[in-house]
Protein backbone atom coordinates (compact mmCIF):
# COMPACT_ATOMS: atom_id res chain seq x y z
CA UNK A 1 0.00 0.00 0.00
CA UNK A 2 1.31 3.41 -0.94
CA UNK A 3 2.55 5.47 1.99
CA UNK A 4 0.65 8.70 2.51
CA UNK A 5 2.28 12.05 3.17
CA UNK A 6 0.36 12.96 6.33
CA UNK A 7 1.20 11.05 9.50
CA UNK A 8 -2.17 11.47 11.21
CA UNK A 9 -5.59 13.00 10.50
CA UNK A 10 -8.12 14.02 13.15
CA UNK A 11 -11.72 13.78 11.91
CA UNK A 12 -14.24 15.91 13.84
CA UNK A 13 -17.96 16.04 12.97
CA UNK A 14 -19.44 19.38 14.05
CA UNK A 15 -23.05 20.31 14.72
CA UNK A 16 -23.62 23.54 16.67
CA UNK A 17 -20.42 23.41 18.72
CA UNK A 18 -19.38 27.08 18.52
CA UNK A 19 -18.48 27.27 22.22
CA UNK A 20 -16.16 24.25 22.12
CA UNK A 21 -14.21 24.56 18.88
CA UNK A 22 -11.41 26.96 19.87
CA UNK A 23 -10.62 25.08 23.08
CA UNK A 24 -10.80 21.77 21.21
CA UNK A 25 -8.36 22.96 18.55
CA UNK A 26 -5.92 24.32 21.11
CA UNK A 27 -5.95 21.03 23.04
CA UNK A 28 -5.56 18.98 19.87
CA UNK A 29 -2.72 21.13 18.55
CA UNK A 30 -0.82 20.85 21.85
CA UNK A 31 -1.29 17.07 21.99
CA UNK A 32 -0.21 16.51 18.37
CA UNK A 33 2.88 18.67 18.86
CA UNK A 34 3.64 16.84 22.11
CA UNK A 35 3.54 13.50 20.32
CA UNK A 36 5.95 15.12 17.83
CA UNK A 37 4.03 14.55 14.61
CA UNK A 38 5.82 16.29 11.77
CA UNK A 39 2.75 16.35 9.52
CA UNK A 40 -0.86 16.24 10.64
CA UNK A 41 -4.26 17.62 9.70
CA UNK A 42 -7.34 18.48 11.75
CA UNK A 43 -10.48 18.09 9.65
CA UNK A 44 -13.69 19.72 10.85
CA UNK A 45 -16.86 18.54 9.07
CA UNK A 46 -19.61 21.11 9.52
CA UNK A 47 -22.83 19.09 9.42
CA UNK A 48 -25.37 21.84 8.79
CA UNK A 49 -24.68 23.88 11.93
CA UNK A 50 -27.01 26.83 12.51
CA UNK A 51 -24.69 28.72 14.86
CA UNK A 52 -21.26 30.27 14.18
CA UNK A 53 -19.40 26.96 14.06
CA UNK A 54 -18.43 27.32 10.39
CA UNK A 55 -17.16 30.88 10.86
CA UNK A 56 -14.99 29.80 13.79
CA UNK A 57 -13.62 26.84 11.80
CA UNK A 58 -12.74 29.10 8.86
CA UNK A 59 -10.99 31.53 11.19
CA UNK A 60 -8.95 28.65 12.61
CA UNK A 61 -8.05 27.46 9.09
CA UNK A 62 -6.73 30.92 8.19
CA UNK A 63 -4.54 31.04 11.30
CA UNK A 64 -3.26 27.47 11.00
CA UNK A 65 -2.66 25.55 7.78
CA UNK A 66 -3.16 22.20 9.50
CA UNK A 67 -6.89 22.99 9.93
CA UNK A 68 -9.06 21.69 7.11
CA UNK A 69 -12.81 21.91 6.84
CA UNK A 70 -15.69 20.39 4.91
CA UNK A 71 -18.96 22.30 4.93
CA UNK A 72 -21.82 19.97 4.03
CA UNK A 73 -24.82 21.42 2.19
CA UNK A 74 -27.19 20.41 5.01
CA UNK A 75 -27.39 18.22 8.09
CA UNK A 76 -26.70 14.67 6.90
CA UNK A 77 -26.13 13.17 10.35
CA UNK A 78 -23.06 12.39 12.42
CA UNK A 79 -22.24 9.04 10.80
CA UNK A 80 -22.23 10.47 7.28
CA UNK A 81 -20.24 13.51 8.42
CA UNK A 82 -17.60 11.18 9.84
CA UNK A 83 -17.63 9.18 6.58
CA UNK A 84 -16.98 12.39 4.63
CA UNK A 85 -14.00 13.17 6.83
CA UNK A 86 -12.58 9.66 6.57
CA UNK A 87 -12.90 9.71 2.78
CA UNK A 88 -11.03 13.02 2.49
CA UNK A 89 -8.40 12.33 5.17
CA UNK A 90 -4.85 11.76 3.94
CA UNK A 91 -3.27 10.42 7.13
CA UNK A 92 -1.59 7.07 7.61
CA UNK A 93 -3.67 6.97 10.78
CA UNK A 94 -7.07 8.59 11.32
CA UNK A 95 -8.50 9.54 14.70
CA UNK A 96 -12.28 9.88 14.88
CA UNK A 97 -13.68 11.85 17.83
CA UNK A 98 -16.54 14.14 18.82
CA UNK A 99 -16.29 17.93 18.98
CA UNK A 100 -18.04 18.41 22.32
CA UNK A 101 -14.87 17.98 24.47
CA UNK A 102 -16.23 14.77 26.00
CA UNK A 103 -13.50 12.74 24.31
CA UNK A 104 -10.20 13.59 26.06
CA UNK A 105 -7.58 14.73 23.56
CA UNK A 106 -4.78 13.36 25.78
CA UNK A 107 -6.01 9.85 24.99
CA UNK A 108 -4.80 10.23 21.40
CA UNK A 109 -1.29 9.50 22.69
CA UNK A 110 -2.43 6.16 24.16
CA UNK A 111 -4.43 5.26 21.05
CA UNK A 112 -1.48 6.01 18.77
CA UNK A 113 1.01 4.14 20.96
CA UNK A 114 -1.26 1.08 20.92
CA UNK A 115 -1.61 1.33 17.13
CA UNK A 116 2.19 1.33 16.85
CA UNK A 117 2.15 -2.14 18.41
CA UNK A 118 0.58 -3.43 15.21
CA UNK A 119 -3.14 -2.78 15.72
CA UNK A 120 -5.21 -1.41 12.84
CA UNK A 121 -8.08 -0.30 15.09
CA UNK A 122 -7.81 0.96 18.65
CA UNK A 123 -11.11 2.14 20.08
CA UNK A 124 -11.66 4.08 23.28
CA UNK A 125 -13.74 2.04 25.70
CA UNK A 126 -15.74 4.05 28.25
CA UNK A 127 -15.50 3.05 31.92
CA UNK A 128 -17.73 5.92 33.06
CA UNK A 129 -20.13 8.22 31.17
CA UNK A 130 -20.44 11.47 33.08
CA UNK A 131 -23.24 13.93 32.47
CA UNK A 132 -25.59 11.44 30.78
CA UNK A 133 -29.05 10.48 31.98
CA UNK A 134 -29.80 7.12 33.54
CA UNK A 135 -32.21 6.45 30.68
CA UNK A 136 -29.50 6.95 28.04
CA UNK A 137 -26.98 4.83 29.92
CA UNK A 138 -29.42 1.94 30.39
CA UNK A 139 -30.78 1.99 26.84
CA UNK A 140 -27.27 2.21 25.36
CA UNK A 141 -26.11 -0.70 27.49
CA UNK A 142 -29.09 -2.85 26.46
CA UNK A 143 -28.79 -1.90 22.79
CA UNK A 144 -25.10 -2.68 22.33
CA UNK A 145 -25.28 -5.98 24.18
CA UNK A 146 -28.37 -7.00 22.24
CA UNK A 147 -26.77 -5.97 18.95
CA UNK A 148 -23.65 -7.94 19.75
CA UNK A 149 -25.69 -11.05 20.54
CA UNK A 150 -27.70 -11.00 17.29
CA UNK A 151 -24.91 -10.14 14.86
CA UNK A 152 -21.92 -12.09 13.60
CA UNK A 153 -19.66 -9.04 14.02
CA UNK A 154 -17.74 -8.57 17.24
CA UNK A 155 -19.05 -5.03 17.81
CA UNK A 156 -17.41 -3.66 20.98
CA UNK A 157 -19.67 -2.62 23.84
CA UNK A 158 -19.24 0.61 25.83
CA UNK A 159 -17.43 2.23 22.90
CA UNK A 160 -18.49 5.13 20.71
CA UNK A 161 -16.85 6.48 17.57
CA UNK A 162 -13.71 7.69 19.38
CA UNK A 163 -10.93 5.53 17.93
CA UNK A 164 -7.86 5.44 15.75
CA UNK A 165 -7.82 3.46 12.49
CA UNK A 166 -5.07 2.75 10.01
CA UNK A 167 -5.25 3.79 6.36
CA UNK A 168 -5.72 0.10 5.56
CA UNK A 169 -9.05 0.19 7.42
CA UNK A 170 -10.11 3.56 6.00
CA UNK A 171 -9.48 2.29 2.46
CA UNK A 172 -11.93 -0.56 3.07
CA UNK A 173 -14.51 1.80 4.60
CA UNK A 174 -14.39 3.91 1.43
CA UNK A 175 -15.57 0.84 -0.49
CA UNK A 176 -18.64 0.44 1.72
CA UNK A 177 -21.09 2.93 0.17
CA UNK A 178 -24.32 2.02 1.97
CA UNK A 179 -26.58 4.98 2.75
CA UNK A 180 -27.49 4.03 6.34
CA UNK A 181 -24.11 4.28 8.00
CA UNK A 182 -23.26 2.51 11.23
CA UNK A 183 -19.50 2.99 11.43
CA UNK A 184 -18.98 1.13 14.69
CA UNK A 185 -20.37 -1.98 13.05
CA UNK A 186 -18.54 -1.38 9.77
CA UNK A 187 -15.17 -1.04 11.50
CA UNK A 188 -15.84 -4.25 13.45
CA UNK A 189 -16.89 -6.02 10.24
CA UNK A 190 -13.67 -5.03 8.46
CA UNK A 191 -11.63 -7.11 10.88
CA UNK A 192 -7.82 -6.83 11.14
CA UNK A 193 -6.18 -6.52 14.55
CA UNK A 194 -8.35 -4.54 16.98
CA UNK A 195 -8.04 -3.67 20.66
CA UNK A 196 -9.20 -1.02 23.14
CA UNK A 197 -7.99 1.59 25.58
CA UNK A 198 -10.20 2.42 28.57
CA UNK A 199 -11.05 5.95 29.71
CA UNK A 200 -13.58 7.98 31.69
CA UNK A 201 -15.80 10.09 29.42
CA UNK A 202 -16.42 13.64 30.64
CA UNK A 203 -19.69 15.51 30.50
CA UNK A 204 -20.28 18.17 27.85
CA UNK A 205 -18.54 21.48 28.53
CA UNK A 206 -21.33 23.47 26.89
CA UNK A 207 -24.32 23.12 24.58
CA UNK A 208 -26.52 20.05 24.32
CA UNK A 209 -26.38 16.77 22.48
CA UNK A 210 -27.73 16.70 18.93
CA UNK A 211 -29.03 13.17 19.50
CA UNK A 212 -32.72 13.30 20.33
CA UNK A 213 -34.66 10.17 21.30
CA UNK A 214 -35.94 9.84 17.72
CA UNK A 215 -32.39 10.09 16.31
CA UNK A 216 -31.17 7.54 18.83
CA UNK A 217 -33.98 5.19 17.77
CA UNK A 218 -33.12 5.70 14.09
CA UNK A 219 -29.45 5.05 14.87
CA UNK A 220 -30.38 1.83 16.67
CA UNK A 221 -32.55 0.64 13.77
CA UNK A 222 -29.72 1.39 11.30
CA UNK A 223 -27.31 -0.60 13.44
CA UNK A 224 -29.57 -3.64 13.71
CA UNK A 225 -30.74 -3.73 10.09
CA UNK A 226 -27.20 -3.12 8.76
CA UNK A 227 -25.60 -6.06 10.50
CA UNK A 228 -28.32 -8.54 11.41
CA UNK A 229 -31.18 -10.37 9.73
CA UNK A 230 -32.55 -11.34 13.14
CA UNK A 231 -35.67 -9.11 12.77
CA UNK A 232 -36.59 -11.01 9.59
CA UNK A 233 -36.10 -14.31 11.40
CA UNK A 234 -38.23 -12.98 14.23
CA UNK A 235 -40.98 -12.06 11.76
CA UNK A 236 -40.87 -15.62 10.37
CA UNK A 237 -41.02 -17.06 13.89
CA UNK A 238 -44.00 -14.87 14.77
CA UNK A 239 -45.74 -16.03 11.59
CA UNK A 240 -45.27 -19.69 12.51
CA UNK A 241 -46.27 -19.03 16.12
CA UNK A 242 -49.50 -17.27 15.15
CA UNK A 243 -50.29 -20.02 12.63
CA UNK A 244 -49.91 -22.69 15.31
CA UNK A 245 -52.08 -20.79 17.77
CA UNK A 246 -54.69 -20.19 15.07
CA UNK A 247 -54.70 -23.89 14.15
CA UNK A 248 -55.20 -24.89 17.79
CA UNK A 249 -58.07 -22.40 18.15
CA UNK A 250 -59.60 -23.76 14.96
CA UNK A 251 -59.50 -27.32 16.33
CA UNK A 252 -61.00 -26.14 19.61
CA UNK A 253 -63.80 -24.29 17.79
CA UNK A 254 -64.61 -27.36 15.70
CA UNK A 255 -64.65 -29.52 18.81
CA UNK A 256 -67.00 -27.13 20.60
CA UNK A 257 -69.29 -26.91 17.58
CA UNK A 258 -69.42 -30.52 16.36
CA UNK A 259 -68.75 -32.65 19.44
CA UNK A 260 -69.42 -30.72 22.63
CA UNK A 261 -72.31 -28.86 21.03
CA UNK A 262 -71.44 -25.89 23.23
CA UNK A 263 -70.96 -22.67 21.44
CA UNK A 264 -72.03 -19.10 21.86
CA UNK A 265 -72.27 -16.78 18.93
CA UNK A 266 -70.44 -13.58 19.85
CA UNK A 267 -67.81 -11.18 18.80
CA UNK A 268 -65.33 -11.25 21.74
CA UNK A 269 -63.20 -14.21 20.68
CA UNK A 270 -63.44 -13.16 17.04
CA UNK A 271 -62.33 -9.56 17.60
CA UNK A 272 -59.46 -10.62 19.87
CA UNK A 273 -58.21 -13.07 17.26
CA UNK A 274 -58.45 -10.50 14.48
CA UNK A 275 -56.63 -7.84 16.50
CA UNK A 276 -53.91 -10.27 17.55
CA UNK A 277 -53.27 -11.61 14.06
CA UNK A 278 -53.57 -8.13 12.53
CA UNK A 279 -51.01 -6.74 14.97
CA UNK A 280 -48.53 -9.47 14.14
CA UNK A 281 -49.04 -8.87 10.44
CA UNK A 282 -48.40 -5.14 10.80
CA UNK A 283 -45.22 -5.78 12.78
CA UNK A 284 -43.84 -8.24 10.24
CA UNK A 285 -44.78 -6.01 7.30
CA UNK A 286 -43.04 -3.10 9.02
CA UNK A 287 -39.87 -5.15 9.54
CA UNK A 288 -39.81 -6.31 5.93
CA UNK A 289 -40.56 -2.76 4.78
CA UNK A 290 -37.56 -1.45 6.71
CA UNK A 291 -35.23 -3.80 4.86
CA UNK A 292 -36.86 -3.05 1.51
CA UNK A 293 -36.51 0.67 2.19
CA UNK A 294 -32.77 0.21 2.77
CA UNK A 295 -32.48 -1.66 -0.52
CA UNK A 296 -34.29 1.16 -2.31
CA UNK A 297 -32.01 3.81 -0.80
CA UNK A 298 -28.90 2.02 -1.98
CA UNK A 299 -30.26 1.20 -5.44
CA UNK A 300 -30.89 4.90 -6.14
CA UNK A 301 -27.15 5.52 -5.70
CA UNK A 302 -27.50 9.10 -4.60
CA UNK A 303 -24.30 10.66 -3.26
CA UNK A 304 -23.81 9.97 0.42
CA UNK A 305 -23.30 13.68 1.11
CA UNK A 306 -23.02 17.00 -0.73
CA UNK A 307 -20.17 19.41 -0.04
CA UNK A 308 -20.94 23.12 -0.05
CA UNK A 309 -17.32 24.24 0.28
CA UNK A 310 -13.99 22.95 1.54
CA UNK A 311 -10.35 23.97 1.65
CA UNK A 312 -9.17 20.41 0.99
CA UNK A 313 -9.47 20.95 -2.77
CA UNK A 314 -6.65 23.47 -2.60
CA UNK A 315 -4.38 20.86 -1.06
CA UNK A 316 -5.35 18.27 -3.67
CA UNK A 317 -4.55 20.72 -6.48
CA UNK A 318 -1.15 21.46 -4.97
CA UNK A 319 -0.31 17.76 -4.68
Amino acid sequence: MKKKNTEISIVLPVFNEENNLVQLFNELFDVLKKIDFKTFEIIFINDGSTDDSLKIIKDLSVKNKSVKYIDLSRNFGQQIAISAGVEKASGNYIVIMDSDLQDPTDLIQDLYNKAQEGYDVVYAKRKKRKGESVFKKITAKIFYRTLRSITKCNIPVDAGDFRIISSKVSDVLKRMPEQQKFLRGQVAWVGFKQTSVEFDRDSRKSGKSGYSVSKMLRFAIDGITSFSDFPLKLATFLGFFVSIISFILMLWALYQRLIAQQYVQGWTSLILSVLFIGGIQLITIGIIGEYIGRIGSNIRKRPLYVINETNLEEEEEKS
